[in-house]
């Protein structure tokens, strides 16, 4: 019996900007938005095993026991999918999830373990499969796992798939807030339909002032049209928002589709200081950083 094994960092995304620019006969909506990979992530340990008298196929354990283990998962259906895209047999996977990345949050939590099984995969089968590979792979299961899959500062544009990689953010420490509720990404876009934004984000002196390395540049652009259905429907979005601001964020904005605020701080005592007061309201408070 052979077993090899990996881990891989699953790290969480925010979005410097989000506009929803149209939508395409087959109702996926057209996006164009700045994603940041965050220091916050989750390990996902990934184990091939060959030579067992039976092969147990698919094993998915995961840290939370209110998680779906089977092809409810992403992480799940990705290895599925590896193995039928590569044509590798399949004899006993086994996968476990550390989650700390809270879930249905904004932050790209399934997507990014998802893409973590199939980097784990990838490496372990020899399979030899290259990124743009692996990202075509990625994009049949979701929009946000090509961005996973290569993370750092990247321009998403058409489904999220079109990835243009951009100058680095420069570094700063982020405070993640998500409050006790989740959202529905496919509601929320629903929705969107019938808003007619007034503010979208300026995408193009976003990406400018990360060139320049303009900090200051980057958080006072940061924006989110879908903070229009979220925000209207829940008030502690604002509230976070407010609160981050007066606790000495430079900017703040939602991630996703929500309902996670971010704020980004140039001082990493106040992030932390802000990070611990607002646990005490709200359980999923994280102090991270730019990865």
């Amino acid at each position: 019996m052979e077993r090899r094994e990996t881990t891989i960092l699953a790290h969480a995304k925010i979005n410097l900007t989000l506009d929803v620019t149209g939508r395409r006969e087959d109702g996926y909506h057209l996006v164009k938005m700045v994603m940041q990979s965050v220091a916050l992530h989750d390990e996902v340990r990934v184990a091939t095993v060959s030579g067992e008298r039976k092969g147990r196929g698919i094993v998915l354990t995961c840290s939370l026991p209110y998680l779906p283990v089977d092809e409810r998962n992403l992480a799940y259906r990705a290895a599925e999918r590896f193995y039928v895209e590569t044509g590798l047999l399949l004899e006993t996977v086994e996968i476990h999830i550390e989650k700390r990345i809270p879930v249905a949050a904004g932050l790209a939590g399934g997507s990014t373990d998802a893409a973590a099984v199939l980097r784990a995969l990838n490496d372990l089968t020899g399979a030899g499969l290259s990124l743009d590979e692996l990202c075509r792979i990625g994009l049949t299961l979701g929009a946000d796992i090509p961005y996973c899959l290569r993370g750092g500062t990247m321009l998403a544009e058409g489904i999220g798939e079109t990835l243009t990689p951009l100058a680095p953010m420069p570094p700063c420490w982020v405070v993640l807030c998500k409050p006790p509720f989740a959202v529905s990404t496919k509601e929320v876009y629903e929705e969107m339909d019938a808003v007619e934004p007034e503010t979208r984000p300026d995408t193009d002196g976003m990406i400018k002032a990360l060139e320049a390395g303009d900090l200051a540049g980057v958080c006072s652009r940061l924006c989110n049209v879908m903070e229009l259905v979220t925000g209207q429907k829940r008030r502690q979005i604002g509230e976070i928002r407010a609160f981050l601001t007066e606790n000495g964020a430079a900017g703040t904005a939602m991630s996703g589709s929500g309902p996670t605020v971010f704020g980004l701080f140039t001082d990493e005592g106040r992030a932390r200081t802000a990070a611990k007061m607002l646990r005490h309201r709200f359980a999923d408070t994280f102090f991270t950083k730019t990865e």
